[in-house]
Parts: structure tokens; sequence; C-alpha cells
């Protein structure tokens, strides 16, 4: 139990030790003949949030396996086991379906030379079974039993009979993982073969689903966040001591000041202005950005958004708050903005430049700054005198970058150049825009 703790805490599940007591204490409550018991017991002692879910239950299998070791006897044919596979699918009979799972990985998920195999894919496995080929059939199995129910149509039906090819996918998957563990160990496949939560998936890595994915946390983060800002705007609106006027006051208790008087403070609400490269890669991270910013854009007088590849042009009227569609955000800011000039290749420094030209009266002595790259100029000049001059006029200039330090100033990054000038920050995941929104946002 101790090493399942120790993969989560690998994975950033806070797990503290109390948490570890509660669930040793459920283990001995509940015991180990009921595996599902056990999964429950476990993930409500040791998780906080609902997304943390999807990584707990491939790392408890691993740590507490179904079986040990494959099937007995000899794998079955492929037709064969497709033939099963579908009369389980039909029936929605899950514990056939991990059996054939099983039987699935070990006869056609092994691959190498060595005796009982190298390893096992899920993916070869599902390639080889085709599960999704079986819809028909098993469409025509459900409706001949007559178990679809009255008013059950086929869109809902096929829908339901996906959902359960998916959860076959997913049990082969866990079987694949298991076996492996049993050769490589299962610290090593916990730490490299589970998915992580979503606050930690990396910007530049993250497919297509997971930026979905991650869209869909913009609304909750950025309450979170609003919540934190105005807690930091009410402590800063109480101002500092006033020396003076606490000493007058003082004449009155000998000389003690027993009611500090502070000078009220009157801050209006800043700006803040957004600079993104939506170019390739960066465009996801920038995407994401500009809709968590925007869903903050009540903590702020005035919110502009400018995008850029190598022509800077504002997109802010693209970002009206309810309106904008996180999904389709990026495909609708390259259709209508003027992103590009005569190649399609981020250009910081003549982006900067024009932004510094057409745009310099965005920027103020109350305007914060973020610019959203990864400072990759593609051997062209990085413009640094631009740079200066929209420091010059801002109230602050943060670039946030989605790479990692290490990578900054190899190739063609131009981030040591730029980091003298403004402050750099690594912004690799959601956990670390969280954190960085809330302590460099202004109040």
């Amino acid at each position: 139990m101790t090493s399942l703790v120790g993969a989560l805490r690998a994975h950033g599940v806070r797990v503290g030790t109390g948490e570890t007591v509660d669930a040793a204490r459920a283990v001995t409550a509940l015991g180990l003949a009921d595996r599902e018991l056990l999964r429950e017991g476990l993930a409500a002692t040791l998780l906080h949030t609902p997304d943390q879910r999807r990584l707990f239950d491939p790392v408890f299998d691993l740590y507490f396996p179904r079986a040990v070791g494959g099937p007995d006897g000899e794998p079955a044919g492929r037709e064969e086991l497709r033939d099963r596979l579908a009369a389980a699918l039909a029936d929605d009979d899950r514990a056939q379906m991990e059996r054939l799972a099983a039987e699935a990985v070990d006869g056609y998920g092994g691959y190498g030379s060595s005796p009982g195999s190298d390893g096992w894919s899920a993916y070869q496995t599902l390639d080889r079974m085709r599960p999704q080929t079986l819809m028909a059939r098993v469409r025509d199995a459900v409706r001949g039993s007559g178990t679809t129910g009255a008013g059950f149509t086929d869109r809902l039906l096929e829908d339901e009979i996906r959902r359960r090819i998916e959860a076959f996918r997913q049990m082969v998957g866990t079987e694949a993982r298991r076996r492996v563990a049993e050769r490589r160990g299962r610290d090593e496949l916990a730490r490299r073969a589970v998915g992580t939560t979503p606050d930690r998936i990396d910007f530049l890595l993250a497919g297509k689903a997971q930026l979905a994915e991650l869209r869909r946390t913009v609304q909750p983060l950025a309450r979170k966040l609003a919540t934190r800002l105005a807690a930091r705007r009410r402590r800063a609106s109480r101002g500092s001591i006033d020396l003076r006027r606490t000493l007058r006051g003082s004449l009155s208790t000998g000389g003690v000041p027993m009611r500090p008087v502070l000078r009220r403070r009157r801050p209006a609400r800043p700006e803040l202005v957004l600079l993104c490269d939506v170019s390739g890669s960066v465009s996801g991270f920038s995407d994401f950005t500009m809709l968590l910013v925007q869903a903050l854009h009540d903590q702020f007088s005035k919110v502009r958004v400018f995008a850029f590849v190598n022509r800077v042009d504002e997109v802010t009227g693209l970002l009206v708050h309810g309106t904008a569609d996180p999904e389709g955000l990026g495909a609708r800011i390259r259709d209508e903005a003027t992103l590009t000039g005569w190649h399609g290749s981020s250009d910081y420094g003549t982006a900067l430049g024009e932004f510094a030209e057409r745009y310099g009266d965005a920027v103020g002595p109350r305007t914060t700054v973020f610019v959203l790259g990864d400072a990759r100029t593609n051997q062209s000049d990085p413009n640094l005198p631009a740079v200066r001059q929209i420091t010059a006029r801002a109230r602050h200039v943060h670039w946030l970058n989605p790479e990692p330090v290490s990578l900054w100033g190899t190739g063609d990054s131009a981030a040591p150049d730029y980091a003298e000038l403004v402050g750099m920050h690594e912004c690799r995941t959601t956990r670390q825009l969280g954190a960085l929104v809330s302590r460099l946002l202004p109040v």
C-alpha cells in the first residue's frame, strides 16, 4: 500500500501521513477479498478531487492486480474470441469481457522473442481483435434478445454498445499493463505508463483530446483564481501604516500607539494586455491562457488580447465574455485575424516591433503585459529595442514560456536575451499557470 501511495505522490497527488494512515485502516477494515470494495475505500481516503480518479484506477490495478500470470491453456483462435466477445458485449457481461481481455492480450498482444514474450501491447491486441467492427453484430443480437426496452432508439442503442466496446478496450489496456508490470516491475510502470492528472499535462505535448479536456477546466480554474485575486485586492486596499497620524493619535494614550492609522488606498483596477504566439504547438498553450484570462475579465478595468505569428492583430472581439467557443477559438482566430505575412513561421522580432508601433497606446502606466510563447525566433532578429519600448511604457511585463528552462537558449531560442529585459517564467502545465497567474497578476 505504501508503494501505491508513493506512485500517487510521484504523479503530483498530495497524500499526507494522515491520509496514508486512513488508507491503512481502510485496508484493515475492508480486507482483500472484495477487490472493488477495496478500490473504493482507498479512493475515498487518498483522493481529493474527481480528476484524480482517472490516475488512481490504473495505479490501483498495478498494485492490486486481479490475477497473476496468464490464462491457463492454449489461446483460442481469433474468430472464436471475437464471437465470444460479441456475445459478452450483447449481454453486457463485464466478468466475461475481463476474461476475454486477458485471453486476447495473452494470445495476440505479446511481442519479442523470449519465452513468455518480452512484453504485451494493448494497441497490438486491439488491432488484431478489432472490437469496433462488432458493432452491427452486437446490435442485431441485442435487438433479437428483446432487451432493448420500449423507446430505446437505434442511436441510443449504438451509443450504449460503443460504451461497452470502450470498456473492453480499457480492460485490455489494464491487462497489458499488469502483464508488463510483472516483467518489469510495478514501480517503473506506475511512473512511466500511467497518464497524469489534467493539471500536470504538458501544453506542448498535449494531444487534441487532452487540449479539449484542458479547455473544459478553464471556468473552474478561473473561479478559484478570481477568489484569490479578490482576497489579495482586499488586503492591498488596507494600505500601510501612516506613521505621522499614528503618533498623533497616540498622544491620548501616553505616547503608546494603541490604534495604528492606515493610509487608505484606493487602487484603480489594473489593465491587462496579452500578446500571444498562436503558431504551431504553442497555439494550444496560448488558446488556453487567453480563455483563462478572459474568464477573469471582471478583475480588471480593461483586457486587450493580441495574437501573432509574424504579424500582429487584435483579437479581443473574438473573446467576448460568454460567447467564446473554447473548442473553436484557435481556428476562428486564424481565420479572422491577420497573423502572417509572406511566410507562415513565427517571427518574434517583427511581431513585437509591429505591436510597439501600431498598438503602443494599448500599454500605459497601469498596464501589465503578458507575452505568451516559446521565444523561438526561427533565426530572425529578436528585436530587443521593441521589448525595451514596451517595458518602458508598461507597469509590468511578464513572459510565460511553455518550454522547460533547460531548453531556453538552445537552437533558435532567444529566451535568455528576452529574460534580461522582462521576467521570463516557465509555464508548462495548468498547475504552473494557475500559480503564476495568482502570483503575477496585478491587484
